[in-house]
């Protein structure tokens, strides 16, 4: 089979193993906690025919969907978004706004726009693989962000990207009901992580695909706009780069996100969108701008309780069965809880097991390193199963565990 001679970076690009493990829905009688995706249930299904129908029935609108559009994203769509923003503390205008196909689209542009090969990405410990597979094309240096236990000193971050012949280019969390961890970064931790980033003068990547889905608890300020009071109020002065997406909370079918930033980071990655594939689907971006506007609160309080009885069935589920030596987070919000096991215990060879002897699927923690450590952990997403199913699958889970310590 013909092979051609790659770039360097193609040799590094591995599949995902949570997209590798979503084909386990397509088998019969696997329990999976796998996929941390949207249950399909909460799609606003006639919401969406309804708006496509008002376009594609409206012979200029329906010309005007199916063309070509502006690289920036549909003008109506972004003064939404900015609006949004503006609710959560950040001054936007629509000319802070790139449109992108979910934000998935916004990490890996944010990683062409800032990464040259050896320079350093400060990431979490466990953080969200789909960033770093992102980020992992551009061949990055990956060093360790530990923001609630407290970093290390700016000196050492720069010292250590320099012997690597780089600089630290960015930091990136995922500040709300992380994916894998389910956690939470305190305000104490995010004006820390500011404090850092302007040390080390990079930017900061606000990944946000959860902050809605809130079910309990006090809401935390976002990083971008705690960071913009510092700035008195200015946007444009702001390092950090918000990005969120409709995926969560309305559909993820759609594949519309966005990144909120300073119009000269704007105007960078809107050349990179043009490379890319020009602009997101102009009738996709009309529908989620009519969604956006019709529904949105809604959905999103119907996805918040939803999810919240989901979780709490996990978590109940987790404390009649798991043995002693098992711990796991309690998140506020959010789709995951992450579960570490007894030191001797392989994620990986544990889900082999539970695959074959329980039918139940997970993924393993390790994936979420960037060193493949973490190998006694897994995350477990609540979003599809039932409760009845999540009851089910964590006692045949925990059986399975409590024979193997």
């Amino acid at each position: 089979m013909y092979e051609p001679r790659y770039a360097r970076r193609a040799e590094g690009m591995r599949a995902s193993e949570i997209r590798e493990l979503l084909k386990l829905l397509e088998k019969p009688g696997i329990i999976s906690f796998a996929g941390g995706i949207p249950d399909p249930e909460l799609f606003p299904r006639d919401a969406i025919g309804n708006a496509y129908h008002r376009i594609l029935a409206d012979r200029a609108l329906s010309g005007q969907a199916l063309q070509y559009s502006v690289s920036e994203g549909y003008q109506p769509l972004r003064i939404w978004i900015a609006a949004h923003m503006r609710k959560l503390g950040v001054p936007a205008t629509p000319d802070n706004i790139l449109v992108t196909s979910g934000s998935q689209q916004a990490l890996e542009f944010l990683g062409k726009l800032f990464i040259t090969a050896g320079d350093t990405a400060l990431v979490t410990a466990p953080t969200y693989l789909g960033a770093l597979q992102a980020f992992s094309a551009y061949e990055p240096r990956y060093d360790v962000l530990r923001p609630d236990t407290g970093n290390r000193t700016p000196s050492s971050y720069r010292e250590a990207a320099a012997v690597n012949g780089g600089s630290v280019k960015f930091a990136y969390v995922v500040p709300d009901f992380a994916n894998p961890t389910g956690e939470t970064l305190s305000a104490e931790a995010r004006s820390g992580l500011i404090a850092l980033a302007e040390d080390l003068d990079c930017p900061i990547i606000e990944d946000t695909a959860y902050v809605d889905l809130r079910f309990e608890g006090e809401s935390v300020p976002a990083i971008q706009a705690l960071d913009v009071a510092r700035h008195g109020g200015d946007l444009n002065a702001s390092r950090v780069i918000y990005c969120g997406t409709f995926s969560k909370t309305l559909t993820p079918g759609l594949r519309i996100g966005w990144a909120c930033a300073a119009e000269p980071v704007i105007r960078r990655l809107t050349l990179i969108k043009q490379a890319s594939d020009l602009n997101s689907s102009l009738i996709n971006q009309m529908v989620m701008e009519r969604l956006a506007t019709e529904t949105y609160d809604s959905q999103v309080a119907k996805a918040a309780k939803h999810y919240r009885a989901r979780r709490d069935a996990m978590l109940n589920a987790l404390e009649t069965n798991m043995p002693a030596g098992v711990t796991w987070t309690r998140p506020e919000g959010g789709l995951f809880i992450w579960v570490r096991l007894p030191d001797q215990f392989d994620g990986g060879e544990l889900l082999r097991r539970s695959i074959s002897d329980a039918g139940v699927a997970f993924v393993p923690g390790a994936a979420f390193f960037t060193d493949g450590t973490g190998r006694n952990t897994i995350r477990l997403s609540y979003s599809l199963p039932t409760e009845a199913q999540i009851a089910d699958g964590i006692a045949r889970l925990g059986k399975l565990i409590a024979t193997a310590i």
